[in-house]
């Protein structure tokens, strides 16, 4: 029994595992504790203090602390610009205390047209290429800031934003920018931290800027409104989008995704009525020189690892670009940022399926991630909404707006109470020398007879005896005058909300006019460009062999016992179907490949494995395989039992990994796998369902499930123990063909005419019964 303790209760009872620290030890962690906790740090510290920018101002601390140093440098866009470096030290010498190349870089991606919409620095030398080009050592550049940057710094020494110790405590730097307007949306960002990530395009200054005053005049706008006014990036090189607006609305809304981006072309006619395509704007994050690069690697490809030759689909591919394409050339100059000129091999070419081929095959079409995390106004890094992004901007400039008037009013009425002062004193000038040539205090003495305060006082004794002549009384009076109404306008803001919003809206505006400009990327909906070779309809018959091997012989009605294998092989089954249609090979682990019958090899010789045309899954072999057309209805069943319907095109995938689809039972004791696929035609209304030790069930194929996302189905067929299923198919009036191995290994074929079927039926999962006479390795066929 465990002792009671002194408040009455028990104590608890003692834990042997439970290590007892000392006095000594309780300062002490264990190590799990301590790296956690380490982690932790330098992850937040990643987060927030490099990684990702801040809805407020759209900056990461680095490129803030390089903007405010060279605002304290005094290099505005008027300004003579300095050499980067001592940009560069000054910003790690005062505020960033890290390798002088990362601050260097982030400096000269502040200077790139084609990285920021919005350039915020202006860099004089060798600031990079889109290609790929580094920029010039920091000894040779120049720098200083551009007028836009204006719109972020303009206010910061109006008290706007807070400040806090630098590294060292030795100097001051701004926790945030006071941007005039969302620069998180106008030049995007991208960083990637610890457990996350960002990726803000670049957005059209003018849209973005009418967005946020038309969610500042009806805050209850959704997401689906602001893009009607903003309706989506704005990349510095240009190019098209072709998303629909649809998928466009669902990444703002949830703040991730991808755009589909294509590049900008035209036809340039010459001489003798040749012609020639001239890209002249690319997807972001693509460059001339790797569109250049990809297009020598598939003309001249190079033999993939592990691989003794070229593949089927780098031949054929090759063969497809150089019977269009003649050459590809890079004019890009200072004239031309972009200039990619394509030559086709004949004038005669059709323009659009040439360049459909290379949209398809190079970078001219990418993707363009999409991932809104940045850092809130609450401090905590989260991915946003784009009505989110905007609202929480608003509430920030409203902030620094209160601010900043609060400021301003503090100086209008500092400077109204020292001219109030001088005003006392104009009125009894004779009296104030006198007081001052006498006095021994005149400080003292001038508040004790004029009823002055100390501020007022001290800028008397300090001002020259000039100041106080009449004229200047009357200037007094006159600015006087003007500091009132500017006062009675500073609290007429901080008095009404709806009155300092609408002079927020009234600098958007004026902020727009001053730098507003033409959207460069089109918003243009279209479909992604698919590189489809023309295949001749015609009528075909697929072989296959027991190991996989496929050919392709034209025509149909061959004599299968005329095809020949290689020893130790043959045949699988023959498959009369277009050289339009789909060979499908279904994986041990219920995995579906697809191969074009257009891309299997001829009858001439052996043929190729299917494998060697799709990538098997590690583990995995090819237990099955099936030809037709994309429509076919087909029954799927498996070794344990189970089947469902499906069609071939539900199957389909141009992965070359293949497609889950078939849902195998790994707990079945004799191990499960796919039997394949049994079409299902016209007229046919009963399943035929044959065991491995030869009972045979039918049942009406309306109690079978289609699936077209794939599954396991339902059982077909009862089993005992380690049976397995041999063959399932549907059947209609013609009946079947049950053929196996009769009496000394002796091949047997068998016809089940609809009548000898009528003995076999039965509900669906039952066991059925013996068909004799029962033949080894028996298959049903349907007739």
């Amino acid at each position: 029994m465990p002792k009671p303790s002194k408040s009455g209760g028990s104590s608890p009872p003692h834990d042997p595992n439970k290590v007892e620290l000392n006095e000594d030890d309780k300062d002490s962690l264990t190590l799990a504790v301590y790296a956690e906790r380490a982690y932790l740090d330098y992850a937040i510290s990643v987060v927030k203090g490099r990684a990702l920018p801040d809805v407020a101002d759209g900056q990461k601390p680095v490129q803030r602390r390089i903007l405010f140093s060279m605002s304290e440098m005094g290099l505005r866009s008027d300004a003579k610009p300095v050499k980067s470096a001592r940009v560069v030290g000054d910003v790690l010498g005062k505020f960033h205390p890290h390798g002088d190349q990362s601050a260097y870089d982030a400096l000269v991606r502040l200077a790139q047209s084609f990285s920021l919409r919005y350039p915020l620095i202006d860099g004089q030398g060798n600031f990079g290429s889109r290609d790929g080009d580094g920029a010039a050592a920091m000894r040779y550049t120049e720098a200083r800031l551009t007028k836009i940057a204006g719109l972020l710094l303009s206010e910061i020494d109006e008290g706007t934003v807070d400040f806090a110790p630098n590294y060292d405590g030795s100097f001051q730097e701004p926790k945030l920018l006071p941007a005039r307007l969302p620069f998180v949306l106008l030049n995007g960002a991208s960083g990637i931290a610890v457990g996350m990530a960002t990726e803000i395009p670049s957005h059209n200054l003018r849209e973005v800027a009418s967005a946020a005053i038309a969610l500042m005049k009806s805050p209850k706008m959704s997401t689906t409104d602001l893009l009607e006014i903003m309706p989506g990036p704005d990349f510095p090189g240009g190019g098209q989008i072709i998303s629909p607006a649809n998928e466009i609305a669902q990444i703002y809304e949830g703040g991730r995704g991808s755009l589909k981006v294509r590049a900008r072309w035209s036809v340039e006619e010459l001489a003798r009525g040749q012609w020639q395509i001239v890209v002249n704007e690319l997807p972001p994050s693509t460059s001339s020189q790797k569109v250049l690069q990809e297009i020598e690697e598939i003309t001249n490809p190079k033999v993939k690892i592990g691989k003794k030759t070229l593949t089927t689909d780098q031949n054929n591919l090759k063969s497809t670009i150089l019977a269009v394409l003649d050459g590809v050339r890079d004019e890009s100059s200072k004239d031309a940022a972009v200039r990619l000129v394509f030559e086709p091999k004949s004038k005669n070419v059709e323009v659009n399926e040439f360049v459909n081929l290379l949209l398809a095959h190079t970078s001219l079409e990418s993707n363009a991630p999409i991932n809104l995390v940045m850092i809130g106004t609450d401090g905590r890094p989260r991915q946003k909404g784009l009505k989110e992004i905007i609202s929480e901007w608003i509430g920030f400039r409203v902030q620094t707006v209160t601010r900043r008037t609060e400021y301003r009013l503090g100086k209008v009425k500092d400077r109204m109470h020292i001219l109030e002062g001088r005003l006392t004193v104009l009125l009894n000038i004779d009296k104030v020398i006198k007081i001052i040539r006498n006095s021994d205090e005149p400080k003292a003495d001038l508040i004790l007879a004029f009823k002055l305060t100390e501020r007022q006082a001290e800028d008397i004794l300090d001002i020259r005896l000039r100041q106080l002549a009449r004229l200047e009384g009357i200037k007094i009076e006159q600015e006087l005058k003007e500091l009132k109404t500017e006062r009675d306008d500073l609290e007429g803001l901080l008095q009404n909300d709806s009155n300092l919003r609408k002079r927020i809206i009234k600098e958007i505006e004026s902020d727009m006019k001053d730098f507003g400009d033409d959207r460069r990327t089109i918003i243009q909906e279209d479909k992604r460009a698919v590189a489809e070779t023309k295949v001749v309809d015609e009528p075909v018959t697929v072989i296959v062999s027991q190991k996989g091997w496929v050919r392709v012989r034209q025509g149909h009605e061959h004599d299968p016992s005329q095809f020949s294998f290689k020893a130790g092989d043959g045949m699988y089954g023959t498959f009369e179907c277009r050289t339009v249609d789909l060979m499908q090979g279904f994986g041990s682990d219920g995995r579906v490949y697809t191969v074009p019958v257009s891309e299997l090899p001829g009858a001439r010789g052996d043929g190729s494995p299917l494998t060697s045309f799709v990538n098997l899954a590690a583990g995995s072999q090819m237990v099955a395989y099936y030809a037709g057309h994309a429509d076919d209805l087909v029954l799927i069943s498996t070794r344990a039992g189970n089947g469902f319907l499906a069609n071939v095109s539900d199957m389909m995938t141009r992965n070359k990994a293949g497609k889950a689809f078939v849902g195998v039972d790994a707990k079945f004791p004799s191990g499960d796998a796919p039997l394949g696929a049994a079409k299902v035609s016209v007229g046919m209304k009963q399943v035929a369902c044959l065991s491995e030790s030869a009972k045979l069930l039918v049942f009406p194929l309306d109690e079978l499930k289609r699936l077209p996302a794939g599954g396991k189905g339902v059982i077909l067929m009862g089993l005992d123990g380690k049976e397995t299923l041999a063959s399932a198919i549907a059947v209609g009036a013609e009946g079947a063909t049950y053929s196996g191995a009769g009496r000394a290994g002796k091949p047997t074929e068998l016809n089940l005419d609809a009548k000898t079927l009528k003995t076999f039926v039965g509900n669906r999962a039952r066991k059925g019964h013996f068909v004799e006479p029962r033949l080894k390795d028996g298959k049903l066929k349907a007739n």
